[in-house]
C-alpha cells in the first residue's frame, strides 16, 4: 500500500479514530496527536507490509501512542493504569469499540471542534483537520494561508478547548440544538470557500467544497431529524451541481446566462431536491430557504425562464428569518430580473446609505451591473472598476474588468450575477 492508500483510509476513518481515542483518553489534543503519529507510522510501514485491517491497524497504533503519551505524564498514572487494564492492545482493538457509540463519538467530535469558545478560523481548521482528516498543508492550500498559520490555529484551538475544560460529550438535546447552528455555520463557510474562493487565481476549489459536502452528509446521517442539516445539504448539492458549467477548461469563469446547463450535474440536483424535501417537513430555516432558491435556479431551463418572482419572495422570507445586507443584495438582483433594474437600484442605494457592507466588492459589482442595464455607462464603468479593485479573487477580478471595459454602450447590458454569500 502506498501513500495514496494511507491517505484514503485516513480520510475515511480519521473522525472515527480521533473520536474514539478522545472518549478513551478524555484529551482531545492527545487523541488528535496520537492519530497523526499513527498515520506517520503507516506511511513508513504499509509500503513494506500491508495490514489486513488498515482501519484497525490505525486505531491500534494510535491507541498505543496515546497510552505511551499518558504514561509519560506522571500526573496521569492512574488514568494510564485504567486504560492499560481496559483492553489488550492488538490489531483487533477496533473490535472492542462499541459500534453503537461510534455515531455519537463522531457527532461529539463535530461539536467539540466547532465549540463557541473557539474563533471561526480555529473552528474551520480543527473541523477540517480532526473531522475531515485533511493535513495542515491541504487546509493551508484551501484557504491560501501559510502552513504555520494553520498549525498555530489548530494548536491554539486545542489549548483553548483544554483550558476551557470542554468535555468530550454530546451536549444535552436542547443545548445541542442551540449549538447546531454553529456547527452548520462552519460547514457553510468551508463550502462557500470552495464554491467561490475568497482570493487566489481559481474561482472554484471543488476539493474544499466536496469535503464540506461529505461532512454535511455525515452530520445528516447522525442528525436525521434536524431539518436545517438537510437544508444545508440541499444547498450544497444544488450549488455544486453547477460546478461543471461555471468555468471553462482553463478556469475562466462562465456567467450564468452563458453556462451550458446540460453540464449541470443532474444526479446532484436530484440529491439536493430530495434533501430539500426532508428539510421542508418542519418548515424552512435559513439554509432551507437558500436551498429553495437554489432549487428554482436548478429547475429553470434558462435565465429568462427562471421564476424570479418566486426567488424574490424566498429572499424576502430569508430576510425575515436571517436578515443580512448580503440577503438584501441578493434580493436586489432578483428584483432586477423580476421588476427591472430601477427598483433594484433603490435597494442597493439604501444599503450604501446605511453603510452595511463597507469595503466589499459585492455592492459595486451589483450596482455597476444595474447601472449598465439602465444605460448609465460612465457610472456603471466606475462601479465595476471599483469592484475589481476590491476583489481579491483574480478570476472574479478579470470578469469585472471585462464588464467595465464593455460598459460603453447598449451591447454591454449586464446579466444577473451569481448569488453571493455572507459567510465571510
Amino acid at each position: 500500500m502506498g501513500t495514496a492508500d494511507v491517505e484514503a483510509v485516513w480520510r475515511i476513518e480519521s473522525a472515527r479514530i480521533v473520536a474514539a481515542l478522545t472518549r478513551f483518553t478524555g484529551d482531545f489534543g492527545l487523541a488528535e496527536d496520537a492519530a497523526q503519529e499513527a498515520v506517520a507510522e503507516a506511511l513508513v510501514s504499509w509500503p513494506r507490509a500491508s495490514p489486513a485491517n488498515p482501519a484497525g491497524w490505525l486505531m491500534a497504533t494510535a491507541r498505543r501512542r496515546a497510552i505511551d503519551a499518558i504514561r509519560r505524564r506522571t500526573a496521569f498514572q492512574d488514568r494510564y493504569a485504567l486504560l492499560a487494564a481496559d483492553a489488550a492492545i492488538d490489531t483487533a482493538v477496533d473490535q472492542e469499540i462499541d459500534p453503537d457509540e461510534i455515531g455519537d463519538d463522531v457527532l461529539a467530535l463535530m461539536f467539540v471542534s466547532c465549540h463557541p469558545v473557539l474563533s471561526r478560523e480555529a473552528r474551520v481548521a480543527l473541523t477540517l483537520r480532526v473531522v475531515g482528516g485533511l493535513s495542515t498543508e491541504e487546509i493551508a492550500r484551501a484557504f491560501l494561508v501559510s502552513v504555520p498559520t494553520v498549525q498555530a490555529r489548530i494548536t491554539r484551538g486545542k489549548k483553548t478547548i483544554a483550558a476551557a475544560g470542554v468535555p468530550f460529550e454530546l451536549p444535552p438535546a436542547d443545548e445541542r440544538r442551540e449549538r447546531l447552528g454553529g456547527v452548520l455555520s462552519v460547514l457553510y463557510v468551508i463550502f462557500t470557500e470552495g464554491s467561490t474562493a475568497t482570493s487566489g487565481d481559481q474561482l472554484l476549489r471543488p476539493d474544499v467544497a466536496y469535503e464540506a459536502i461529505r461532512l454535511v452528509r455525515t452530520l445528516a446521517a447522525l442528525q436525521p431529524d434536524e431539518p436545517e442539516v438537510h437544508g444545508l445539504l440541499a444547498l450544497c448539492e444544488l450549488t455544486s451541481a453547477r460546478f461543471p458549467a461555471r468555468t471553462g477548461p482553463d478556469g475562466t469563469p462562465i456567467l450564468i446566462e452563458d453556462q451550458d446547463r446540460r453540464l449541470w450535474d443532474r444526479t446532484a440536483i436530484r440529491r439536493g431536491l430530495a434533501a430539500l424535501a426532508r428539510a421542508s417537513a418542519r418548515g424552512f430555516g435559513p439554509y432551507g430557504l437558500q436551498a429553495a432558491i437554489a432549487a428554482v435556479h436548478a429547475s429553470a431551463p434558462s435565465v429568462e425562464a427562471t421564476d424570479w418572482d418566486r426567488i424574490v419572495l424566498l429572499y424576502e422570507a430569508l430576510g425575515r428569518v436571517a436578515p443580512s445586507p448580503v440577503v438584501e443584495l441578493n434580493r436586489a438582483v432578483a428584483v432586477a430580473m423580476a421588476s427591472g433594474p430601477a427598483r433594484a437600484l433603490a435597494i442597493v442605494d439604501e444599503l450604501i446609505a446605511s453603510d452595511r457592507l463597507p469595503g466589499s466588492h459585492l455592492v459595486p459589482t451589483v450596482r455597476g451591473e444595474l447601472l449598465a442595464r439602465l444605460g448609465r455607462w460612465p457610472e456603471a464603468r466606475a462601479e465595476l472598476e471599483l469592484a475589481a479593485g476590491r476583489c481579491a479573487n483574480e478570476r472574479e477580478r478579470s470578469v469585472l474588468l471585462r464588464k467595465a471595459a464593455r460598459a460603453i454602450g447598449p451591447d454591454s447590458n449586464a446579466a444577473p450575477p451569481d448569488p453571493v454569500d455572507d459567510s465571510r
